[in-house]
């Protein structure tokens, strides 16, 4: 039985991003990803990618935000 929890592939940001495939919840236009003492946001795209996971949505990376301190 195939996973159903909703998933997508990111692209750009830092090359030491540990997961290129990560979960969505809720699906939407940004994801967050807490990395090194910030977050990379990610936006959705309109394309798709061939993943071992089947057709997954892009989010592209596009910006990054530190934690104060």
């Amino acid at each position: 039985m195939a996973d159903t929890a909703a998933k997508a592939v990111l692209e750009g940001g830092p090359e030491e991003l540990p997961e290129r495939i990560v979960p969505i919840d809720p699906p939407g236009t940004e994801l967050k990803i807490p990395f090194r003492n910030g977050y990379e946001h990610f936006r959705a795209t309109s394309r798709q990618q061939n993943t071992p996971e089947g057709a997954l949505p892009v989010y592209e990376w596009w910006e990054r935000t530190e934690l104060p301190g």
